[in-house]
């Protein structure tokens, strides 16, 4: 659509995860347009990134050093493991400041159309981890969907063998949602996961 190295940006933006062709085109135009755009700086971040950060060889998390900040951190629970499909999933959880437990980073979902079987996963790593006997508590944060889901499955039935608690995430309807706009799944969870509010 445009000529040369405009363009070529544009291309390269539009292969980032979630940058559709016209935010590609938006994210050029700002950086082509804006006076004062450190450009260097990005790209020494970009390069420095590349460079420096890596995965906790313990738990998958990404990190600038071999262990990750939360993998070292004293003042965490170490009876609890959350495992989470990606590293962005540790980010968010952490948000919501509500567990205080260590992670298990899948680097992904079993998915069999993308090829994607337990084997590519660190479920290995997982088990691993599980033979030490502090652990009291596995808590399986996939994404509720059909790879997550297949994968919680996966991983509910290969623990089942442990001597540990395995729980499952509750999920369903999120605040401010309404019932008609809910897919079947979804308001099947809901229902699955509710609460007694009269105790």
């Amino acid at each position: 659509m445009y000529a040369g190295i405009v363009q070529e940006l544009i291309d390269e933006l539009g292969r980032l995860p979630g940058i559709g062709p016209k935010s590609a085109q938006r994210i050029a135009f700002h950086i082509v347009q804006t006076e004062g755009f450190e450009v260097s700086n990005l790209a020494r971040v970009l390069r420095e990134v590349k460079e420096r950060v890596k995965f906790c060889r313990n738990c998958g998390n990404i990190s600038e050093e071999d262990l990750c900040s939360i993998c070292v951190d004293p003042k965490r629970d170490t009876s609890k493991i959350c495992v989470v499909e990606e590293a962005k999933d540790v980010a968010a959880i952490e948000r919501t400041r509500q567990y205080r437990g260590l992670y298990h980073v899948l680097g992904g979902a079993i998915s069999p159309i993308d090829g994607i079987g337990p084997d590519q996963l660190r479920i290995k790593q997982l088990l691993e981890r599980l033979s030490d006997t502090s652990i009291e508590e596995v808590i399986i944060a996939t994404d509720p969907n059909l790879e997550g889901e297949a994968t919680a499955v996966f991983l509910s039935r290969t623990l089942s063998a442990l001597p540990i608690r395995v729980s499952r995430i509750a999920s369903g309807l999120p605040v401010g949602g309404d019932l008609e706009y809910a897919d079947e799944v979804t308001l099947g969870r809901a229902f699955e996961g509710r609460r007694t509010v009269n105790d």
